[in-house]
């Protein structure tokens, strides 16, 4: 048999040269009613139901579906496999590995329908790996590293790697995604130049150059586009 051609898609480019609006593969489902900023990339056999927010420049890989309640901020990378249901609140930079599973009820049985979803919320920049699962109700904190195939059962601190099952702190990470070296009784170093403090058990801060602690800004769901 002979092999068919992939379907065209295109792009629209500003003046810039950057792609000005979103692409969507031709083979990707997108219902009427979602609301996908500039430059994101749906790809094909994704399904993102009505209601959904989608943010800028986000890639939304093949085989993924997003239900209608879940709202996904700025430079998002979700990749294949990947199923969001409703309750889930996706803030900017943050990477889905393939496979990776959530949740939304605690005691699912088939036919009984939740009036309210448990909320989980994915906080700037964390990572959660490769068929790794997380549990309803939950957040995942600021730049935050969620090791493959582990199983979350707990919040987890900013900047901190947990893995296995139930997943288990393992280290603390910097923004960049390398683990954090000690260099005082309080403080952590990165190769990458970063220094952090410690101040509690549970909480790391990024430490600026002027010895004051960096005030990462608030980052809510992204707005319609």
């Amino acid at each position: 048999m002979k092999a068919q051609p992939s379907p065209a898609v295109s792009l629209s480019v500003s003046r810039d040269g950057e792609p000005d609006r979103c692409f969507r593969h031709a083979h990707a489902l997108v219902e009427a009613g979602v609301s996908i900023g500039r430059r994101t990339q749906v790809w094909a056999f994704a399904h993102v139901v009505a209601g959904a927010v989608i943010g800028e420049a986000c890639n939304i890989c093949d085989h993924t579906f997003i239900e209608g309640g879940v709202r996904i901020g700025n430079r998002v990378t979700i990749k294949c496999g990947v199923f969001l249901w409703n309750g889930i609140t996706i803030e900017d930079e943050v990477f889905i590995g393939p496979g990776a599973a959530f949740t939304n009820d605690y005691r699912p049985r088939s036919k009984r329908y939740l009036k309210i979803h448990l909320k989980t919320l994915l906080q700037e920049g964390c990572t959660v790996g490769a068929n790794s699962t997380i549990l309803p109700g939950l957040t995942i904190g600021r730049w935050a590293m969620v090791g493959a195939g582990s199983v979350v059962t707990h919040d987890v601190p900013d900047h901190a790697l947990v893995v296995g099952s139930p997943a288990r702190w393992r280290a603390w990470v910097c923004r960049c995604g390398e683990k954090l070296a000690s260099s005082a009784s309080r403080f952590l170093d990165c190769p990458c130049g970063r220094t952090y403090e410690r101040t509690a058990e549970k909480v790391v801060k990024e430490f600026a150059p002027n010895g004051s602690h960096q005030r990462l800004r608030k980052n809510p769901v992204a707005a319609p586009v």
